[in-house]
């Protein structure tokens, strides 16, 4: 393990699919974090363990904070805290060449956990809270909240966090090749789940498993790019041309913005923004799920739209020029 400090451009996968608050505020603390860690020969498995555990304490403190600003800003710190740990796990692995794939599904594990601790607090929250806030005949929430949460967050919230980390990986395996993304296969995978033993690495097998539906879940919502990808691999095996890196980059970079918007950070301001306003209105954390099927959902829509056209686009030109020849 090399001694030389790490700057934060060497930590970075790639200037194409970062936010500018992560460049100028995330990605430097949790460069900070990262170098403390590497100092203790950490490993990046363990800080996304603790992101885990501080994700669990915001949740906590989210459920506490109806009425109290005190536990809501503990809540909204530690959450900050929790996302700087999941920014220094994967800078840490770069900067120790400790990046595998145990480690990718462990970090998405980690996402998924604060965000089902978070959809609970909201739950727990609302229950008994008119369905219509100042409406005196509303009829109050009942177990059906967390039934109407749990099909949010699995369904909405989490088919547009999903597609969002698939083609911020489809753009880099564009720009920077196969070795530097992370755009797995789910045929691929499921030949190495048969290869491991359920006896000697049990939990190994049950996350791998997941991890297999996770990215069978990504391939299905994208069937233009699977095609696109089946004319690639044809047309290309071993380096895809110049041109056509550059006329792909130039279509999904603008969406690349709205790939960001669906992951943690705009998220997160409208969830801070909810359990603020919920300290003096406690109906106000129903805002949180609310945008995951408004706002959140239309970004979904014409993202998913806009790059499965690019795909479609691309394949027939290749198609085209193939038959040409």
């Amino acid at each position: 393990m090399s001694d030389q400090p790490f700057s934060l451009q060497a930590t970075l996968k790639s200037s194409d699919t970062e936010e500018n608050i992560d460049v100028y505020f995330t990605r430097p603390i949790g460069l900070l974090w990262a170098r403390f860690f590497r100092a203790l020969h950490i490993h990046p498995n363990v800080v996304t363990i603790l992101s885990i555990f501080l994700g669990i304490g915001a949740a906590y403190f989210m459920y506490l904070g109806e009425g109290n600003l005190l536990f809501t800003l503990i809540s909204i710190a530690l959450l900050i805290w929790a996302n700087f740990y999941d920014s220094a796990d994967g800078q840490l692995a770069r900067m120790t060449g400790q990046k595998t794939l145990w480690g990718r599904i462990l970090d998405g594990f980690a996402g998924n956990i604060w965000f089902i601790c978070i959809y609970l607090a909201v739950g727990l929250r609302l229950y008994n809270q008119p369905m219509v806030p100042g409406w005196s005949e509303s009829p109050n929430w009942n177990l059906s909240i967390f039934v109407l949460l749990l099909l949010i967050g699995t369904q909405i919230h989490g088919a547009q966090s999903r597609l969002a980390d698939y083609y911020r990986n489809i753009h880099l395996y564009f720009i920077r090749g196969k070795a530097q993304s992370e755009l797995d296969n789910s045929q691929q995978l499921r030949q190495d789940f048969a290869e491991v033993s359920a006896r000697q690495q049990p939990a190994w097998k049950i996350f791998l498993w997941f991890y297999i539906n996770y990215t069978q879940a990504q391939e299905q919502a994208t069937p233009q790019f699977q095609q696109f990808k089946r004319t690639l691999d044809e047309h290309y095996p071993t380096e895809l041309p110049e041109a056509l890196v550059k006329t792909f980059r130039a279509g999904s970079l603008p969406l690349m913005k709205w790939a960001n918007a669906l992951t943690f950070n705009w998220r997160a301001f409208v969830l801070y923004a909810s359990l603020l306003l919920a300290v003096w209105h406690p109906w106000a954390v129903i805002l949180f799920p609310l945008a995951d099927i408004t706002v959140f959902l239309v970004i979904y829509i014409h993202m998913h739209r806009q790059h499965e056209a690019l795909c479609q686009r691309l394949r027939l030109q290749i198609e085209s020029e193939t038959t040409e020849e």
